[in-house]
């Protein structure tokens, strides 16, 4: 059987042939699956999308008029397929619940600690031989206070770090990790975590009741001189409310690797034509703001752990299996 793979980095093409080599073929394209681009999946049983991909209603009815039965997707959210209309139309949806959290975690770390020594500003100065420290002051993590929103394995992860930073640890969640309290984790209502966090990582999945979790109401709430990381969903912050805190001279950093309007633009080269997105614009020319494109989970493991997963759910998919990663059809209630 050949399938079909949506938005297919370089450095994942490799991978995914080598992962599926012996069982099946598959095709791989480097277009995101959208309005446009669905019709070329007709006659394909089987199609893998990336996290990207538009699974909206539209775009599944044409899926399924072209003869897909199954949807692999190579990412843990699931937050851009209309799982109603998948339902409705019979179409068999998986996705990838696991793969290194400390990806995500490392890497909002990586981000966290940029902003704070101003890392992107010092690199740019030393290539025109400036060697000056001026705006470079940056402070220590130990002794201070990271606010973790969301203490699943990717918030646990990012945890640790901070706990071996020396830094006082506050959590909030639907369901508290015993794992986070035991490192010394206080769980406290959202609002005194964000009063009082010198550090705010955001580890929540992104639902309806986290949409813009982070919006006018929150910012005002947060340190003027905090750190904002997200690596998790564009939808959890309201870019709009954040960038008029910006410009009000607000928070010693910001790091973003993930925008809710990120949707064909992240992962697409944008550089000769520009975009007509104003209020990501505006972002990135703030001196104190870092944006990357959704590349925290971008690490040979967790690629690998990925990769490994959707091929499995394709040969659950084959042998009339289901696994923990189906998310369509749904089990019964009870």
């Amino acid at each position: 059987m050949e399938i079909l793979a949506f938005g297919v980095q370089s450095d994942e093409k490799p991978l995914i042939e080598k992962a599926f080599a012996g069982q099946h073929e598959v095709r791989c394209l480097d277009v995101f699956l959208n309005k446009d681009t669905a019709p070329i999946a007709a006659g394909y049983e089987i199609i893998s999308t990336s996290v990207n991909a538009d699974l909206g209603g539209s775009v599944l009815q044409t899926l399924a008029a072209g003869g897909t039965q199954m949807i692999a997707q190579r990412s843990t959210g699931f937050n851009n397929i209309d799982l109603d209309v998948a339902e409705r139309l019979a179409l068999r949806v998986a996705r990838v619940s696991y793969y290194s959290p400390y990806s995500v975690a490392e890497f909002a770390w990586t981000l966290a600690m940029a902003v704070n020594r101003r890392i992107i500003r010092a690199a740019s100065r030393t290539r025109d031989f400036d060697f000056r420290l001026d705006g470079l002051l940056g402070r220590d993590m130990r002794g201070r206070t990271a606010g973790v929103i969301g203490t699943g394995k990717i918030g646990e992860a990012f945890t640790r770090i901070a706990h071996g930073f020396g830094m006082e640890l506050l959590g909030w969640d639907v369901a508290e990790n015993p794992a986070c309290a035991a490192l010394g984790m206080k769980y406290v209502e959202k609002e005194q975590l964000l009063a009082e966090s010198d550090l705010i990582s955001l580890h929540v999945p992104l639902l309806p009741a986290t949409h813009h979790i982070i919006g006018a109401d929150a910012l005002a709430r947060m340190k003027d001189d905090a750190i904002l990381v997200n690596s998790s969903r564009g939808g959890l912050i309201d870019t709009t409310a954040l960038v008029t805190e910006l410009r009000a001279g607000r928070f010693l950093g910001v790091g973003l690797d993930v925008y809710e309007a990120e949707a064909g633009l992240f992962f697409l080269d944008k550089s000769l034509e520009g975009i007509d997105d104003d209020t990501l614009a505006r972002l990135v020319t703030f001196p104190n703001v870092i944006v990357t494109s959704h590349q925290a989970y971008y690490t040979e493991d967790a690629v690998g752990q990925i990769i490994d997963a959707t091929v499995g759910n394709v040969a659950d998919y084959l042998a009339g299996r289901r696994s923990d990663n189906v998310l369509v059809p749904a089990l019964p209630a009870g």
